[in-house]
């Protein structure tokens, strides 16, 4: 019903101001939401995944290519290389690598990188697959605890890997010989490690050897183990005939070691790991008998040492107590003169008494001086003799001379000096040298002038023998020859003399029988000497 025109209007309710939203939901802005969302969780997937990211520095880049080379680790990928740059020194290269997740506890502070390519050393070949597939990086995991991201790789790979049992020694030598990286190592003719490593001393004077010995044979290497060179042919001669001893083919073409204990030395636990052992030049050096024991002295020799060199043994009857250590030359400036002294090492221990029933013997005294002073004051000297009168090789013998002048140890030079005696043929030469002098000494000029005018004198005797005696003498002769004919004349035996002769010897004889009847009757008849003889019949 319409309402009047004149009726008030009716009352409505008043209107309430409601401010406008100045932001809204869009449904259009969900799907870059979304994206976002999506893009960041991948990020954060693709952060959470990622490895760790390393350096390795190199001499060279040779292998080496970036997104290419790969690092494995027994032939397994565990990542690649990113980066390849040279140092800000321009002196290596270093290689930025990003390995998997997996390989973080890998990175110890004692894991080794190399590139592995084809190589040849030590008579062993590796790296042949290289050649088709390209060089890689290889890793070795360290047994260290703390973690580290920056490397230095090694140039050639190692021998063996950290994981392979067996122990690490150390080998002390004056030289390398014809050892390499990879050399064998024998043990009774069986390979069973191999050289690891070598450097030069700090000082210069010899070569450090790393070698590793296998399980189980490592149990085989004890504080008595002898090292020693096994690299080509140890000829020898003996009563047995000629003797060749090799360990192996390999070792003559490329060198190598061996081991072994002393024959019959008691058993003892494996020496440990790093231990360090001398290598000798060959079996026969290594298993010689090695003093702990080692005295120096010095013998002062004013003769001549040509011959002698350093490692001559010094012997006492035959045996070797020592050898020689070093040669030098001394001046003497209150005599003016020189001399040679000869440094010598001594094993005391080898002046030992055994008995019978002793199964070990002992040292003659308590301390070296005592020794040394009781040999000495009983004639022991050194001497040196030819070892060898083909080579002319020397060698210092150690004997007692009841007869040497006395001496004493002169203790107040470092070294000791022990006193010495000149050699056969240094006496010689001294006997002949004193019958020179005295030779020198005679006066031959008037000697010789004597026997000129003695000769003259013998002359002049001959001269008047000539003309005065020997006609003299002729005559003499002539007489003499007259008497011995007449003599032979009167020795005929028809002659008167003979006839003579003979006549009165068959006198003599009847005389000699009335003689003999005589006695014969005075013996019967005593009596007769004072009676007469009586009358026959009476």
């Amino acid at each position: 019903m319409a309402r009047p025109p004149d009726s008030p209007p009716p009352d409505l309710p008043d209107a309430l101001a409601v401010p406008r939203a100045r932001w809204r939901v869009q449904w259009i802005w969900l799907v870059p939401l979304v994206a976002v969302l999506i893009g960041a969780w991948l990020a954060a997937r693709t952060i959470l995944e990622q490895g760790p990211t390393i350096t390795i520095s190199f001499k060279t880049g040779e292998g080496l290519e970036a997104g290419k080379t790969k690092i494995k680790f027994k032939d397994v990928d565990i990542g690649v290389v990113k980066t390849v740059a040279l140092s800000k020194d321009f002196s290596h290269v270093i290689a930025t690598a990003e390995l998997t997740p997996d390989a973080s506890s890998m990175l110890r502070d004692d894991t080794r990188f190399w590139v592995v390519r084809p190589r040849v050393s030590g008579g062993t070949v590796s790296g042949i697959s290289t050649l088709l597939s390209g060089a890689y990086i290889g890793m070795d995991i360290g047994k260290k605890k703390n973690e580290r991201r920056d490397f230095v790789g090694l140039e050639t790979p190692p021998v063996f890997a950290s994981d392979v049992p067996g122990r690490e020694y150390v080998l002390k030598s004056e030289d390398l010989g014809s050892v390499d990286v990879g050399s064998p190592i024998y043990f009774r003719r069986l390979q069973v490690g191999q050289v690891t490593a070598y450097e030069l001393d700090p000082n210069g004077r010899g070569v450090t050897m790393r070698v590793f010995v296998n399980a189980p044979y490592d149990r085989f290497v004890t504080a008595d183990t002898r090292f020693w060179h096994a690299s080509g042919v140890d000829v020898s001669l003996s009563t047995e005939g000629v003797k060749v001893n090799t360990q192996s083919l390999v070792s003559i073409l490329i060198g190598g070691l061996a081991f072994q204990s002393v024959p019959g030395a008691p058993d003892e636990p494996p020496a440990p790991a790093h231990t360090s052992f001398q290598l000798f030049s060959d079996r026969t050096e290594a298993m010689k008998m090695h003093d702990r024991i080692v005295e120096t002295y010095v013998f002062n020799f004013k003769e001549s040492v040509r011959g002698l060199v350093v490692g001559a043994p010094v012997e006492f009857r035959g045996i070797q107590i020592g050898e020689v250590e070093a040669i030098h030359t001394r001046f003497d400036p209150d005599t003016r003169q020189f001399s040679i002294p000869v440094q010598i090492k001594l094993y005391p221990e080898r002046f030992t008494s055994r008995y019978e029933n002793e199964p070990r013997g002992g040292r003659l005294a308590r301390s070296p001086r005592e020794m040394a002073d009781f040999l000495v004051s009983r004639g022991m000297r050194g001497q040196l003799k030819t070892g060898s009168l083909i080579t002319g090789q020397l060698y210092i013998a150690l004997d007692f001379f009841p007869n040497a002048p006395k001496a004493e140890v002169d203790w107040d030079r470092k070294p000791p000096e022990l006193p010495t005696v000149p050699s056969g043929l240094q006496s010689l030469q001294e006997s002949v040298s004193e019958l020179m002098v005295r030779m020198n000494k005679i006066p031959f000029e008037a000697i010789g002038k004597n026997a000129q005018r003695t000769l003259a004198r013998a002359d002049t005797l001959l001269q008047s023998f000539d003309t005065q005696l020997v006609p003299q003498a002729s005559d003499a002769l002539t007489a003499a020859r007259t008497t011995l004919n007449s003599a032979n004349s009167a020795l005929q035996p028809d002659s008167a003399l003979q006839q003579d002769t003979a006549d009165a010897i068959r006198e003599l004889s009847r005389t000699a029988s009335a003689l003999r009847s005589l006695a014969e009757y005075l013996e019967r008849h005593p009596e007769a000497l004072i009676r007469g003889k009586a009358e026959d019949g009476k």
